[in-house]
């Protein structure tokens, strides 16, 4: 027998930006007003500024979303915003360990660093350059098995906006918590350095992802069409590259094909094919 779908969802916001003005935060609400209307849910969604406020959620919510931001993803360590966060993921895994209904959480970009350092799994460190615009990512075998990856291509397109990566993977840590890469960034031959993680599959409740999922063309080219910012594309990675980015905005089966696609399938996986398995033994955080 089929239950009947729940009506009315709790949706958390961890807002990690630090007030910097972004299109992230405009993206991720419209993306959950589209779903909840296209689904006819009652959505109700709240936002907690993280690193200015240390405001953090509580667990009376269904689903946490935590957000990319600016800064470096180390420096923060000890700090009184960053042990509330933490709190709040161990608190969730506590949850998730004992109780049937499980509350999932998707951490993007910033939030997928500090993820990966309080699991430990790998160096969370500063790219040789800064990484920005549109790229193919390509799935694992285990990205080709995981549900919210099922409608989109291989390799498929995301913006990407970091200056710091994951790479140097524990596999003993991966293996422990039964963590899975799904997604990693684009091959470069030409260049000797180790390929960053771009998403990775924590536990049956724990996603997270590298690049920006929710980031749509019209974001993404008001951002590029900043004077100030033109001039800093431009200067790092020339003219040509900029026009180019510019020009991949306009292909529907790029970004906006990842930015359909993406947060509603993550959303479909919670509220159409709940998990009701327990994720395994809980990890040991960095103390």
């Amino acid at each position: 027998m089929t239950m009947p779908v729940k009506q009315h969802w709790r949706v958390a916001i961890l807002d990690m930006y630090e007030g910097v003005p972004n299109e992230g935060m405009r993206c991720i609400r419209e993306l959950l007003a589209a779903y909840a209307a296209e689904n006819k849910l009652d959505l109700q969604t709240d936002t907690y500024e993280v690193r200015l406020q240390q405001a953090v959620p509580d667990l009376s919510y269904d689903i946490y979303l935590s957000t990319g931001g600016p800064g470096s993803p180390v420096d923060s360590a000890g700090s009184e915003w960053e042990q509330a966060y933490f709190g709040l993921v161990h608190d969730l895994l506590q949850w998730n360990e004992r109780e049937t209904v499980k509350k999932p959480m998707l951490f993007i970009c910033h939030s997928f660093q500090l993820i990966c350092r309080y699991f430990e799994l790998g160096q969370v460190c500063l790219r040789k350059s800064p990484a920005f615009g549109v790229f193919p990512v390509h799935q694992t075998a285990a990205g080709r098995r995981e549900p919210v990856f099922h409608r989109l291509p291989e390799p498929f397109y995301i913006v990407d906006s970091r200056n710091w990566q994951v790479i140097g993977l524990r596999e003993d840590k991966l293996k422990a918590m039964g963590a899975q890469v799904l997604a990693i960034e684009k091959d470069r031959p030409h260049v000797p350095l180790e390929r960053a993680v771009m998403a990775i599959r924590f536990n049956d409740h724990f996603l997270g992802t590298q690049f920006h999922p929710e980031a749509d063309a019209a974001g993404m080219r008001k951002y590029l069409l900043q004077e100030e910012k033109k001039q800093h594309v431009t200067y790092i990675y020339g003219e040509a590259k900029y026009e180019s980015m510019l020009e991949q905005l306009t292909d529907p089966g790029k970004i906006m094909l990842t930015h359909d696609r993406f947060i509603p399938a993550f959303l479909n996986e919670i509220i159409f094919r709940p998990r009701t398995t327990g994720p395994g033994p809980l990890p040991v955080p960095l103390q």
